[in-house]
C-alpha cells in the first residue's frame, strides 16, 4: 500500500510526537491506535511486543531522519499505519547514526508477507524525496500534515 492509502485521516497524525526514543515512540503510537479505535485496548501490548521485538533486531530508523516501526500481527485484519512528526530529534538509533524527525508506524495481517514488504518499500519511496521530508517536519497541524501525504501519491 502507498502511504496516501494509509494515511487518510487528521486523527492517524501526530503532528507533535513527545517521545525522546524509539521504544517510547512506539508506545506513544500504540497509545493512539488504541485511542482511534484501530487496535483494540486488549491488543495494544501484543501489537506493541510484535512491533519491540521487530525493532530490537535492527533499529527501523533508515536513515534521513526517517523511522519506520513495523511488524506483522495477528490481531489486525488489514494493515494498520499512523504518522508522527516529532518537531525534535528522536534517538531512534537509525542506520545513518542520526536522529530521527519523521515516523511511520504499522501493522499488517500475519502472513501478508508480501504486502509488509511493498508497504515499507512504498512508504520509504516516498519519504525518500528531500522536499516532502522537508514539508513534513515543518508542518504543524494534522491537517497540514495529511495534505502533504495527498500531494505525494503518484
Amino acid at each position: 500500500m502507498m502511504l496516501h492509502e494509509l494515511i487518510t485521516e487528521p486523527e492517524q497524525i501526530v503532528a507533535d510526537l513527545q517521545a525522546a526514543d524509539r521504544w517510547a515512540t512506539i508506545d506513544e503510537l500504540m497509545a493512539v491506535f488504541v485511542k482511534t479505535g484501530r487496535i483494540t485496548d486488549g491488543d495494544a501490548e501484543a501489537v506493541a511486543a510484535a512491533v519491540r521485538k521487530r525493532e530490537q533486531s535492527m533499529s527501523t530508523g533508515i536513515g534521513n531522519g526517517i523511522g519506520i516501526p513495523h511488524a506483522p500481527s495477528e490481531h489486525v485484519d488489514r494493515v494498520q499505519a499512523l504518522l508522527a512528526i516529532a518537531q525534535h530529534d528522536v534517538d531512534f538509533e537509525a542506520l545513518d547514526g542520526q536522529p530521527v524527525r519523521i515516523v511511520v508506524l504499522f501493522v499488517v495481517p500475519q502472513n501478508k508477507f508480501q504486502e509488509h514488504l511493498n508497504t515499507l518499500a512504498n512508504i520509504a519511496r516516498v519519504l525518500g524525496d528531500e522536499e516532502t521530508r522537508r514539508r513534513l517536519r515543518e508542518a504543524t497541524t494534522p491537517e497540514e500534515v495529511l495534505a502533504i501525504v495527498r500531494a505525494s501519491a503518484p
